[in-house]
């Protein structure tokens, strides 16, 4: 079949897509376009499954009914057979609709009928984590889930890493912790930039590089960290791209991060990693590796989900202690 995937807005949700895609592949032989976001499409190029990325240029609210009845018809050419909607609003199910593909799939959302032809209705008890709910649109209606669901993941060469770490001047011999200490939803879910900097510090006096690695938008944060640190870390945000983060998360050792979109890369990449959760639940978007150690304190008023702690505490992350999370860390098994 020929597929076009549209897909969310959010990174971390992209990688917990691709399960899905390897189910459309595994039992329909899909050929699969994947419709994304700009600050996605690097990363679509690191999933085997994805034929191509194609550029969704509208923004979250953004209507723009016009330009978008123009990108579905110039995506008739490619006759797609089944469209999978992930996001539940109805802007999103008007592309499909506008390239006029006859099998258009997706939960019940924002009065979508018509607009979703194949329109499920989701169990949340049968379905309570995303990758779930994601994997299910890519079977018959009412099919269980395989057990397990395979794990995302993304390619990354050693070519692509050596070429990385050449160009940011870093030393490929010395053993690196990767922290990701940013978070886009919202301060509730960042730790607490002291705790990063107090276990930069402790690591460094073991002989790691501490790389903080992030988006444009998380450089003043993780530069507060350097400095608290006394330049324990090197502060690497703003200097990659999404696809490159991934490179520079798969060279490291370990990753400590915030529930972030580079949270559920550093799983896709196959490295040891500890998970940071405050405000949001891992019960709903849990990192999908191998190697994978969740601090969650589960306090009473956790999880809120909101961007900012409503009672002004934050104590959900600031009482995960630098040495509770130094405690996680398996020195035998991360080669130091």
């Amino acid at each position: 079949m020929n597929i076009l995937v549209v897909g969310p807005s959010w990174v971390g949700d992209t990688i917990l897509s691709q399960p899905l895609l390897r189910l459309l592949q595994q039992t329909q032989g899909a050929q699969i376009d994947y419709l994304a976001p700009p600050w996605t499409l690097p990363l679509l190029a690191r999933m085997p499954e994805v034929r191509q990325g194609i550029n969704n240029p509208f923004g979250h609210g953004a209507l723009r009914i016009v330009e978008r009845r123009r990108l579905g018809l110039a995506l008739r050419a490619a006759r797609y057979d089944l469209a999978v909607v992930l996001p539940n609003s109805w802007k999103s199910a008007l592309i499909p609709w506008f390239a006029g593909i006859p099998q258009r799939r997706g939960f019940r959302g924002e009065a979508r009928w018509g607009l979703i032809n194949d329109l499920r209705q989701l169990d949340v008890q049968a379905l309570p984590q995303m990758v779930q709910r994601f994997a299910a649109l890519g079977l018959p209606s009412g099919s269980p889930l395989p057990e397990p669901l395979p794990r995302p993941e993304l390619q990354s060469t050693a070519a692509d890493r050596e070429a990385l770490l050449a160009r940011l001047g870093l030393d490929p011999q010395q053993p690196a912790v990767a922290f990701c200490p940013g978070a886009e939803y919202g301060p509730a879910k960042r730790w607490p930039e002291a705790h990063f900097a107090a276990l930069a510090k402790t690591l460094a006096a073991r002989g790691f590089a501490v790389w903080l690695v992030g988006s444009p938008k998380d450089e003043p944060v993780a530069e507060t960290i350097r400095q608290q640190s006394g330049d324990a870390c090197i502060n690497l945000c703003g200097r990659t791209d999404i696809a490159e983060a991934a490179d520079l998360l798969a060279a490291s050792r370990l990753v400590v991060s915030n529930d972030s979109g580079l949270m559920h890369v550093a799983a896709a990449v196959g490295r040891p990693l500890i998970a940071l959760y405050g405000s949001s639940s891992p019960r709903f978007t849990p990192p999908l590796g191998a190697d994978v150690r969740v601090l969650s304190l589960s306090l009473e008023c956790s999880p809120c989900f909101e961007r900012d702690c409503p009672l002004g505490h934050l104590r959900c992350l600031k009482e995960i202690s630098p040495d509770r999370v130094f405690a996680e860390i398996d020195f035998a098994k991360i080669g130091a």
